[in-house]
């Protein structure tokens, strides 16, 4: 039976969504094998497994072998939720899943993440859920990785948060001083069209990481940058680039860059609106970003677009 099905999962199932049925290796309340059903999309097919993209956008892998039913299961039709719903801490979640670590370690629900020094998300703990353990003992492992792995430790919080409020009383304080810190904006993705102009590859390549700039090591830089399974790297007229991913229904778009000779033609707001076509095309339907408080011109890019802000983030490191 197990050979049947996985023999009847092949890559021409890829987009439908299924329920697969797989034994644990445990024993069930009868003695029998246990066994447990997951739901998802399928997104890969390779010898030995499986991959079920569920809507929260997590990937679950099934090993073949140890499939024993699997069923097509109706896509159901969704009540769709606006952007400023969602919760800030499932937020950053999704955020943090769009930008990976090229190592990371869990701590309950707490992620820390290490990716050589190449950005603050990618070299922080992302601080959301239950640890797991005593919060003395969680900001101690916090430091513990980032001394491991030779980065300075810092915790990213939500502002306002009973995590932030925790770091602060055990002497945590924000890095850069009293600058206002970074938000992360929301929208829903309303009607867009396919910009023909703009060309998708699922790779950075050296022009496109030459407008990106920041990048001391183009192969670390790409690591992160590609990491997601679901990314593209937009260019228009080779002087402006972006760069967009789907994490279930949401699309995160950064790197939003316009050589300076070459600003206020509105190449910036054509590569968002190729990029959330890019997304939509790929079932997503809400859209986040990352920027500074202060960074006005971007701000003013972002309004039109229908961003607003969700919540602000900071860094916090640990006293002297």
């Amino acid at each position: 039976m197990v050979g049947t099905v996985r023999n009847s999962l092949g890559r021409e199932q890829i987009g439908q969504r299924l329920s697969v049925r797989s034994l644990t290796g445990g024993r069930g309340p009868s003695g029998g094998p246990e066994a447990t059903d997951t739901i998802g999309v399928l997104v890969a097919v390779d010898a030995d497994s499986v991959v079920l993209e569920r809507r929260d956008g997590h990937r679950i892998r099934l090993i073949t072998d140890r499939i024993v039913a699997a069923r097509t299961v109706p896509l159901r039709p969704r009540r769709r939720q606006p952007a400023t719903a969602i919760d800030a801490e499932e937020l950053t979640r999704i955020t943090s899943r769009g930008w990976p670590a090229v190592v990371s370690e869990s701590l309950g629900d707490w992620e820390l993440r290490v990716a050589g020094g190449f950005t603050g998300r990618a070299n922080s703990a992302a601080v959301h859920g239950d640890p797991g353990v005593p919060f003395p003992e969680a900001a101690a492992r916090v430091i513990d990785f980032a001394v491991r792995h030779e980065i300075a430790p810092l915790a990213q919080v939500v502002v306002a948060s009973t995590w932030e409020r925790r770091f602060a009383e055990a002497g945590w304080e924000p890095i850069g001083g009293s600058r206002p810190g970074a938000i992360v904006q929301v929208a829903d993705i309303g009607e867009v069209e396919h910009d023909p102009a703009i060309d998708f590859s699922s790779t950075a390549d050296d022009t496109w990481l030459r407008h990106y700039g920041r990048v001391e090591d183009p192969s670390l830089a790409r690591t992160v940058l590609e990491g997601p399974d679901r990314v593209a790297f937009a260019t228009l007229d080779d002087v402006a680039i972006a760069r967009v991913v789907v994490t279930g229904l949401w699309a995160g778009l950064s790197a939003v860059e316009v050589d300076p000779r070459h600003r206020r033609r509105g190449l910036a707001r054509r590569l968002m609106r190729g990029c959330l076509a890019w997304a939509a095309e790929r079932g997503a339907d809400k859209a986040y970003l990352q920027t500074m408080q202060d960074n006005a011109p971007a701000l003013a890019l972002y309004a039109p677009l229908g961003f607003t802000t969700h919540h602000a983030y900071v860094y916090l490191r640990p006293p002297a």
